[in-house]
């Protein structure tokens, strides 16, 4: 079984997404922006170096994008699921005054800790990484990519 999930070890970094995927997209923009810059002396290659560099650029703005939906699908879950949760322990939804951010970084926190940090998270408007770090009772959650 994988290492129980802490404040310290709770960050995913996935090595083919971050660590391979990425520095190959950056460098292949660096590459293509090279390229760009030495046709333009050549005009019988210009217009493939821009087209190249135009779909290096398309290629970024996607590996940006897919983490940023998939991200804001898991929040939306987080926050249905977080909100459910108050709701069966208290019989009231979750503070309106809590973000989206607030509510993600409360899922770490314990059915017995929870209704309480929840309130003081609003009342205060502690940021997400102190409400991380307030978590006595750390539970883990580990389907988030």
């Amino acid at each position: 079984m994988a290492e129980q999930q802490n404040f310290d070890n709770h960050a995913q970094l996935v090595t083919g997404f971050h660590k391979v995927l990425f520095p190959v997209i950056l460098l292949t923009l660096i590459g293509s922006g090279v390229n760009l810059y030495r046709s333009l002396e050549d005009h019988s290659r210009l217009y493939n170096a821009a087209l190249i560099l135009v779909l290096v650029c398309v290629s970024v703005g996607l590996f940006f994008y897919s983490r940023i939906f998939a991200l804001k699908a898991q929040d939306r879950a987080i926050r249905a699921e977080e909100n459910l949760r108050h709701y069966v322990l208290t019989g009231k939804l979750l503070d309106g005054r809590l973000t989206v951010k607030q509510i993600v970084a409360l899922r770490f926190a314990s059915d017995g800790e929870f209704v309480g940090l929840a309130e003081r998270a609003a009342k205060e408007g502690m940021a997400p990484v102190e409400i991380k770090k307030a978590v006595k009772a750390w539970k883990g959650d580990y389907y988030r990519v």
